[in-house]
């Protein structure tokens, strides 16, 4: 089973997926935590060049590179687990792209759907973690350390891509769950336990 987690900056994918991942193991499942971008050695080197901010890339040319990474991924680290029969837990996927470069920078929408439609891969579930956008702010101010460049962004742009997120899980509602994610860790981890047990296979 593939199993994606989305959101703006602040919902705590990255915890609510190792939360997931260590679960998962715990009832007996091969699991495959994974991210984007990122998750094969070419992906994270496409990483590096995106989050750095040291170039203005045009919007096509910034969403090709988003892509590039992901069918990297999935060709070399997400179909082999897949194929294994290990459940993949991925901290973003296509979803943040339409999210943060169709929504939150305006590139083309279609164009991002012609590019999802060559990757060939589908989550089964992913789960939407919501969280208010002074939340999801205050949380990103309070982790210290150096930020992305697109946490370095204004709030627009940030309360834009949450506004992407909601959109695109009402679009896919057989697919997309959304999660409140402004409570604790254990309650978000206790919500989306209960979303995946009434989903899995």
């Amino acid at each position: 089973m593939f199993i994606t987690l989305e959101g703006g900056e602040g919902a705590g994918k990255s915890t609510q997926a190792a939360l997931l991942a260590d679960a998962l193991c715990a009832r007996g499942h091969a699991v495959l935590r994974t991210r984007e971008p990122g998750g094969a050695p070419g992906s994270e080197l496409l990483r590096g060049i995106l989050l750095d901010g040291a170039t203005d890339w045009s919007s096509r040319a910034e969403t090709m590179l988003h892509f590039a990474a992901r069918v990297e991924h999935v060709e070399k680290t997400i179909r082999p687990a897949l194929a294994a029969g290990m459940w993949v837990v991925c901290d973003r996927f296509f979803d943040s792209t339409l999210a943060y470069q169709g929504y939150g920078q305006g590139a083309d929408k279609d164009f991002i759907a012609s590019l999802t439609d060559l990757v060939g891969l589908t989550p089964d579930l992913t789960l939407v973690l919501d969280v208010p956008d002074a939340i999801g702010s205050a949380r990103v101010s309070g982790r210290g350390g150096a930020s992305d460049r697109y946490e370095r962004l204004d709030s627009a742009f940030h309360t834009r891509v949450n506004a992407g997120f909601r959109a695109i899980a009402a679009a896919a509602p057989k697919r997309c769950v959304l999660v409140s994610a402004g409570g604790d860790i254990a309650a978000v981890h206790a919500a989306i336990m209960t979303v995946v047990d009434r989903r899995k296979p």
